[in-house]
């Protein structure tokens, strides 16, 4: 697995990674992180990619981290 670009974000390290024949993008925010897995064959090409993770994904992303977040505190 390698990594191939990213993605600027202010909250989350948004990184894409190339492995066999998908893409995986990962999310990181904290102690929390989320992978997306994309095939190459679908998606053709990385600049058609980051137009699927669009600002609206990352958006509903970020707000998964929030109710991940809540269950892990409401843990203790």
């Amino acid at each position: 697995m390698r990594i191939i670009d990213s993605i600027p974000h202010q909250r989350m390290t948004i990184s894409i990674f190339q492995m066999n024949d998908k893409y995986l993008v990962k999310f990181e925010a904290g102690p929390m992180e989320q992978v997306f897995k994309f095939s190459v064959e679908e998606v053709r090409s990385l600049e058609k990619l980051k137009e699927l993770v669009n600002e609206n994904f990352i958006e509903k992303t970020y707000l998964r981290f929030n109710d991940m977040f809540m269950q892990m505190k409401n843990l203790n």
